[in-house]
């Protein structure tokens, strides 16, 4: 549950941000367009390679070392707010969405986002739980880092390429 508070309020606040301005600011001087999308792409290729090379716990091993609750909440804020390709999705895309409504519209599209954001993560939470109850060699998780893994990648490319 914290991991998916912590989500929500960082993607509400690049909601925000994005709704407010900050949008039309970066997406204003070229190279800092440029610079958000070497940082993401470089950041999505070094998760991607973490993402593939996770190991699921194995089956046999009952003694999962817990991590701490500032650790967590410290490391979902780093890879909400410190990762270039989110910033550059909030921005490019729910940023500069919204400069075509205003007033009572860009309320209403500014919740639509934080609901559609909060309503991903929570799903995610209940996916992820359902899973693990039944996932119990790790194999399923472990197909699922794979496939997150080149979706990263594709991303990065993706990048690159409408850049």
């Amino acid at each position: 549950m914290p991991i998916v508070v912590t989500a929500g309020i960082c993607d509400t606040l690049l909601i925000l941000l994005a709704v407010l301005g900050v949008s039309v600011i970066v997406l204003s001087f070229a190279w800092m367009k440029t610079a958000l999308i070497i940082a993401g792409c470089l950041f999505l290729v070094y998760m991607g390679i973490i993402t593939w090379r996770s190991k699921s716990p194995s089956p046999s091993s009952n003694a999962v070392e817990p991590i701490s609750l500032a650790k967590t909440i410290s490391f979902t804020v780093m890879i909400s707010l410190l990762n270039p390709h989110a910033i550059l999705d909030t921005i490019g895309i729910v940023g500069v969405s919204s400069l075509s409504y205003s007033g009572y519209a860009k309320i209403a599209f500014t919740a639509a986002c934080i609901m559609v954001s909060w309503t991903w993560f929570f799903s995610l939470a209940i996916l992820g739980r359902f899973v693990g109850l039944r996932d119990k060699s790790g194999a399923i998780i472990k197909s699922f880092n794979k496939i997150s893994a080149v979706v990263m990648w594709a991303a990065a490319i993706y990048m690159i390429y409408m850049g």
